[in-house]
């Protein structure tokens, strides 16, 4: 066990708009994702519950539901395995993701749908 800063984290460029930064343990991982203004993150959904923390700026969640949250600066989302959702920065925002199990996808550099860069679709 050691104590890591995020400074000593490999920042990874996904696109233009979203970096992120990641370590893992055997059971979870723990991100910190920087989003400039505009960024979005397609629709996805995973196997692995997500607890998401904005330390700054604002997320924007969308749901197949319908349903829509804001989740800004010291509120937490709690996201439960495999319900699809996407995300649009309304700021530059820094959040921290937290799951359960780990996020083996973006360990494996296999998170196309975060690559994309494309825009948030038209409403």
């Amino acid at each position: 066990m050691e104590a890591i800063a995020w400074e000593q984290m490999e920042l990874e460029r996904l696109n233009d708009k979203i970096t992120r930064q990641m370590t893992s343990g055997a059971n979870s991982t723990v991100a910190r994702v920087l989003l400039a203004r505009g960024a979005y993150v397609p629709r996805h959904a995973h196997v692995n519950e997500q607890v998401t923390m904005i330390l700054g700026g604002c997320l924007k969640f969308f749901f197949d539901d319908g349903k829509e949250l804001l989740v800004r600066p010291g509120q937490v989302l709690v996201i439960p395995p495999n319900v699809a959702h996407a995300a649009e920065a309304l700021e530059d925002t820094i959040d921290i993701d937290f799951f359960t199990p780990r996020r083996e996808d973006w360990i494996r550099k296999e998170d196309a749908y975060l690559r994309s860069g494309g825009p948030a679709p038209k409403k």
